[in-house]
């Protein structure tokens, strides 16, 4: 141990603490701080420090220092001093060791313990409790930062830079999806190492995704109510280090061996093509309301970080549900925000972000505002502006729903396309011009701000919700095991059970439900704009009717790989891959419903059972639940592997939504003379017979189906 450490005043910049080869600087902004301890740790296990530095610089608002002897691996922390003054929105206690908001690894997980707390929980009059002082020290509590060593050989890493026109994307978690796979090794399931290993690589891109997205991988707390429980926050949106990757998804268990491990994962993901795109909550953080720990922001700055009540400082602004809103309107916490997501970028080469409850961030004052502070730093910031951007276009305040609503340069998670979807095909009725708006992307979302089609993120189902097995097996929701007397969870699902609640042997209920499950992912794929799956859909995994698993780290929410639907997944492959084969079906461009020029024929045409073209009169039928629709791909070109233009095929696609059988004309004269059925969703297999259709052919369409005809460019 150094008895009398050297230190030298450092520097304001950058914030956290960065190794230069030879020591390491410390910088944290801190405003309304009034003194700043470094903490020093020579281990994990100790309950204390073994160097406490003073730090005496400050330039404006961030205190720092430099340790000439410092290197990585070192554990620290900060002791922060100021007022405790909750009334008026300060809430320091230097009995409290902090976590860096810059930290870019952290060392563990929280143990729980009064002493996290700010306040005394034994106070006598629980509606003061937060007003009380705690002046117990945390520090055998306390997770601490790690100095890393940046240094990564990237190997000439490239992103793979796929265009969204082009993108499938894939929704897992970093645990869930490996942690009961047989075939990888059971030392490293649910690790970012697991991911990446060559099994998990060969069956996305066979599959045929393009792009992973990531539930939250920043360092997140595990809720004490949630651990009293023996449940854990398994989805991670409690975030409290928007620098580290979590050390629970690391297979190492060395310190700051998660940062290499991760960089490591992108790169193989690179190699095989596959972009990494990170879902990031920058709306809240772990430390809950004024009845939360003090971990990190409210203790080094309460005020500077997070969005207070105007005229009750005590209490905290919640658009997230969460207890707290950071402040995004504030140029320390717009920083922070913007330093992690080019952090993310630069050092660990991340493709792009999938931002939780968007709409919080872009609240100025109260309102939501398209051209706030938010938007105004991405547009302009040249690394930032330059991956995908896509929103969860929402949050739960007044006047949060703003799908359709966020500038141009972003993509938006489409609700109303789900929505729309579950509604169509579990037999709402007055569904054919939404589902026809849906299905060819959403043009009265997006094409008034000059978007294309690809700004529409169209899903079935996302994390937060059924899964697609469950979304036709369940009409209500089964969260017993969550704990809240089944409270918790969305009540309004859109779902249809096939006429029995949960698992049947029924063969005539399965056989609805596995066709439901096809028409869904057909449906998905056929759409214009940029379809994401959810990881075991394709091969049918249940939570058992559970709609909120958000704190089930188990085999409710584990991918089931000895169980898998090996049908299912063939089925979606073989869409994947129809997809990805036909530009048509992923254009850049909205549908004109015109001639094409030079040809003669309209880029798309919607038809009605009989054959006849679709009128005014009877989109706005509300019986209506079958229509068809014809794709032109005369017009629609692409280069092929010399750099020739190469035509598309033009497809008609017909989809039944009644529960009855349907006889469907074929006007196909002026659209081509041969047309083949490709693919039938009644079916249960998927290479099933071609048959060869005419103009003015009659064919059987079952109930809640689809049937797909191709027509080859010659």
């Amino acid at each position: 141990m150094i008895k009398t450490p050297v230190v030298y005043p450092g520097k304001p910049y950058p914030l956290g603490a960065t190794w230069d080869g030879e020591g390491v600087n410390f910088a944290l902004y801190a405003e309304n701080a009034t003194g700043v301890e470094l903490c020093l740790f020579d281990s994990v296990e100790d309950d204390s420090e073994s160097i406490i530095i003073l730090i005496s610089e400050r330039t404006h608002q961030v205190w720092h220092v430099y340790l000439p002897w410092a290197k990585p691996g070192q554990l620290y922390g900060y002791r922060v001093h100021g007022p405790f003054d909750p009334l008026n929105g300060h809430r320091f206690n230097a009995n409290k060791v902090l976590i860096d908001p810059y930290a870019k690894a952290i060392s563990g997980t929280i143990q729980w313990h009064d002493a996290m707390f700010g306040y005394n929980l034994n106070q006598e009059e629980p509606e003061e409790r937060d007003l009380s002082f705690n002046e117990q020290d945390n520090a055998a509590y306390i997770p601490k930062a790690v100095v890393i060593d940046p240094y990564f050989n990237w190997d000439g890493d490239k992103p793979p830079k796929t265009p969204y026109h082009k993108s499938i994307i894939y929704e897992t978690h970093v645990k869930g999806f490996t942690k009961l796979h047989p075939a990888i090794p059971e030392e490293i399931r649910g690790t970012y190492a697991a991911l990446v290993h060559p099994v998990s690589i060969q069956y996305l891109t066979s599959l045929g995704i393009t792009a992973i997205e990531l539930m939250p991988v920043h360092h997140f707390v595990n809720d004490s109510i949630l651990q009293d429980k023996g449940l854990s926050n398994y989805w991670g949106y409690n975030t409290i280090g928007f620098f580290a990757p979590d050390v629970r998804y690391s297979s190492s268990g060395v310190l700051g061996e998660q940062v290499t491990e991760f960089k490591n994962m992108v790169k193989e993901f690179h190699k095989a093509g596959i972009e990494v795109i990170l879902d990031v909550v920058y709306n809240h953080t772990g430390e809950g309301n004024q009845l939360g720990p003090t971990l990190s922001f409210r203790g080094i700055d309460n005020a500077a970080y997070y969005r207070l009540m105007p005229e009750e400082k005590r209490y905290y602004m919640d658009y997230t549900g969460t207890g707290n809103t950071l402040n995004a309107m504030l140029p320390s916490t717009l920083r922070l925000i913007m330093d992690s997501l080019r952090y993310w970028i630069i050092e660990m080469h991340v493709d792009g972000f999938r931002f939780d409850l968007a709409s919080a961030l872009a609240r100025e004052l109260h309102d939501v505002d398209r051209l706030g502070s938010f938007f105004d730093i991405i547009h302009q910031d040249p690394v930032i502006s330059q991956v995908k951007l896509i929103a969860e276009p929402w949050d739960i305040g007044e006047g949060g729903y703003q799908v359709g609503k966020f500038p141009p340069g972003w993509t938006e998670w489409n609700g109303k396309y789900r929505d729309c979807m579950r509604d169509f095909w579990r037999g709402e009725q007055a569904m054919l011009p939404e589902f026809a708006n849906r299905l060819t992307g959403s043009s009265d979302l997006y094409l008034d701000d000059y978007r294309r089609p690809t700004a529409s993120i169209n899903f079935i189902t996302a994390h937060d919700g059924f899964t697609l097995n469950d979304l036709v097996s369940y009409n209500e929701k089964h969260n017993l095991h969550n704990g809240e007397d089944n409270n918790d969870g969305e009540d309004h699902n859109r779902s249809w059970n096939c006429g029995v609640e949960g698992p049947t042997d029924d063969e005539w209920v399965n056989t609805i439900r596995n066709r439901q499950k096809r028409n869904f992912l057909t449906t998905l794929f056929l759409s214009q704009g940029v379809p994401m799956l959810v990881a075991g859909d394709e091969i049918s995994r249940t939570q058992n009717g559970n709609n909120n698993a958000y704190c089930q780290d188990n085999e409710i929410s584990w991918l089931n790989w000895q169980n898998a639907d090996t049908e299912l997944l063939a089925f979606t492959r073989k869409l994947i891959h129809l997809r990805k084969n036909h530009p048509i079906f992923r254009r850049r461009r909205w549908f004109q419903g015109q001639p094409i020029k030079g040809i003669g024929v309209e880029d798309i045409a919607w038809f009605l059972p009989d054959g006849s073209e679709m009128t005014e009169e009877h989109w706005n039928q509300d019986f209506a639940k079958s229509l068809a629709v014809y794709f032109s791909g005369i017009g629609l070109h692409s280069k092929g592997p010399k750099g020739e233009h190469v035509y598309d095929d033009s497809f008609y696609i017909i989809f039944n939504a009644s529960d009855i059988p349907l006889p469907f004309k074929l006007p196909l004269k002026k659209y081509g003379d041969k047309w083949t059925k490709i693919l039938d969703t009644s079916l249960n297999k998927v290479d099933e017979p071609m048959e060869i259709y005419k103009d003015e052919d009659e064919i059987r369409v079952d109930s809640r189906s689809i049937v797909l005809l191709q027509h080859p460019i010659i």
